[in-house]
């Protein structure tokens, strides 16, 4: 499966942006997936996941209340809505696909994906 990641740009800091992870060469309900991103100089983390079913979400800390995952199978594309941004934000965007049942002390960690986007770039002003 390959996936495309878009919706990134330049955003004030309360603002919104969503981002889709469209999927192709399969349907993207095989997979559980997920968003990660990664900050200039440091490491890539987690940020939402859900599961093939959409029977169970999660999320990071950090963005709880602010951020929604969501998966549309009809159109194969998995959505993350991101509301009241803060510079703090500012990343990569990445979404991942994984073909294992994710719970929540694996939806977390990179090494579960089997596959990923290209990224898409998020930058939050202050």
């Amino acid at each position: 499966v390959q996936l495309q990641a878009c919706g990134g740009g330049l955003v004030q800091a309360g603002g919104s942006l969503r981002l889709s992870c469209a999927a192709s060469g399969r349907t993207v309900s095989s997979y559980s997936m997920g968003w990660f991103r990664q900050a200039p100089g440091k490491e890539r983390t987690f940020v939402a996941a859900i599961r093939r079913s959409a029977s169970n979400t999660y999320y990071t800390g950090s963005v709880k209340g602010r951020f929604t995952i969501s998966r549309d199978n009809a159109k194969n594309t998995v959505y993350l809505q991101m509301d009241s941004l803060k510079p703090e934000d500012t990343a990569v965007y990445y979404c991942a696909g994984s073909e294992r049942f994710l719970i929540s002390s694996s939806a977390v960690t990179p090494l579960q994906y089997d596959y990923w986007g290209q990224g898409t770039l998020v930058t939050v002003s202050s």
